[in-house]
């Protein structure tokens, strides 16, 4: 089984201006839900809250980051890049199918219970459901990757 690994060696290759993006991105994210949540209440606005907002950024930063690498090595990066990007999304996507687990959690037993109680129980939820999605993944057998073209 693969490791999940933290690169910190990335954060040195990420330009300030590329922050500002990801945090304006963000900020636009939390405004739109905000006017949804004041035009079809909090429920429905909460939702969009949840949009990831900073992964669209983060995607092509990603695959910038990953031509720009193979470009010093006097390579084409785009298709690395892509499969970069790709595998974020991957990673994205299990982690929103645990949000929505902590999202049901909270919905469900929030007021009946201990808040900071249910809230731990929440992240607990959402970490089993994303790191269990995320072995399921990883340990994916690879005559699954021929049958659908990759």
């Amino acid at each position: 089984m693969k490791r999940i690994e933290v690169n910190l060696s990335s954060l040195k290759d990420t330009k300030p201006h590329e922050y500002a993006v990801r945090f304006l991105f963000g900020g636009l994210a939390t405004v739109v839900a905000g006017l949804i949540a004041k035009r079809f209440g909090p429920g429905v606005g909460g939702l969009f809250l949840a949009f990831p907002a900073i992964f669209p950024a983060s995607a092509t930063l990603i695959e910038s980051h990953e031509k720009k690498r193979k470009a010093k090595i006097c390579s084409d990066g785009r298709n690395r890049g892509r499969i970069a990007a790709s595998l974020d999304s991957q990673g994205t996507s299990l982690g929103c199918i645990g949000l929505m687990a902590f999202a049901f959690v909270l919905w469900r037993w929030l007021n009946n219970h201990n808040a900071w109680l249910m809230i731990f129980v929440a992240a607990m939820v959402w970490l089993v459901i994303a790191y269990g999605l995320w072995a399921v993944r990883a340990n994916r057998p690879r005559a699954l990757y021929r049958l659908v073209g990759r």
